[in-house]
């Protein structure tokens, strides 16, 4: 059985492109098939696996248009057992022409319905920071939402309205949507990070991942070779804590 993975959160530059490849990478590493899609309009993790979205005919707008199947958009990534289903620029105009058709949120969940739940193990979404056609098409097709967070002021306000979206899909489109909290760019030399993370873990305690992200330049460094960082750098930090993300997520959903 396929699990779909939708990864965001409204805030930017909290390592949702980075927790999607590298957790995508994971998974493959422990022999899963793994399918990434890139619904944000940026297209970095297209960018981050090695490919030029300008130079990319069929790609994930196509099967959200029903015009092809996500297999066929899909392309083996460097990394064995796993694919991507690129982005270029054909998402930034997707949101008004998905706006206002019947059904539209249902879309995506659709196209991986019509793949069937043996291809691929786990299919993980990397979102747009923003509400929008595509966000609400991630969240309709996912089993669970994880809401990459810092240790930073701003954050407790960011991760409320990602509570509050989801809501509004169990409502309306999706009653089974789970989400979990990760903690990403957590440095260990800032005091106020640690105060932060000791008030998530009390307040979000039932859905925190136990396993931290911490700031590691390896990560910010492997989109730019095109690599995954279990590739550009499988023996850092920043892989053994994705990759004991993949167990966590694994062992305990």
């Amino acid at each position: 059985m396929t699990i779909t993975i939708a990864i965001g959160n409204l805030k930017g530059g909290v390592a949702k492109t980075t927790t999607c490849l590298s957790l995508g990478a994971c998974l493959a590493e422990m022999g899963k098939v793994v399918l990434l899609a890139d619904l944000d309009p940026q297209a970095n993790l297209t960018l981050a696996v090695g490919l030029r979205p300008e130079e990319l005919r069929c790609t994930v707008d196509e099967a959200l248009l029903g015009n092809a199947s996500l297999v066929s958009v899909s392309r083996e990534c460097a990394v064995f057992g796993l694919d991507i289903a690129p982005a270029n620029q054909g998402l930034v105009t997707i949101d008004k022409v998905l706006y206002g058709r019947k059904g539209y949120e249902f879309y995506l969940r659709n196209g991986i319905e019509a793949m069937g739940s043996s291809l691929y193990d786990f299919i993980l979404i990397d979102c747009p920071p923003s509400v929008g056609t595509l966000t609400l098409n991630a969240l309709t097709a996912a089993d669970i939402l994880i809401v990459p967070v810092q240790c930073e002021y701003f954050a407790a306000q960011s991760f409320r309205q990602v509570t509050e979206l989801v809501k509004l899909v169990r409502e309306r489109t999706n009653p089974r949507l789970t989400y979990r909290a990760l903690v990403t760019l957590y440095d260990r030399r800032n005091k106020i990070s640690q105060v932060i993370y000791d008030q998530m873990q009390r307040g979000l305690n039932s859905i925190l991942f136990k396993t931290i992200i911490e700031v590691d330049t390896k990560l910010k460094e492997s989109p730019v070779f095109g690599q995954p960082i279990t590739l550009y750098a499988p023996n850092t930090r920043g892989t053994a804590q994705y990759r004991a993300l993949a167990q966590e997520l694994i062992n305990h959903g």
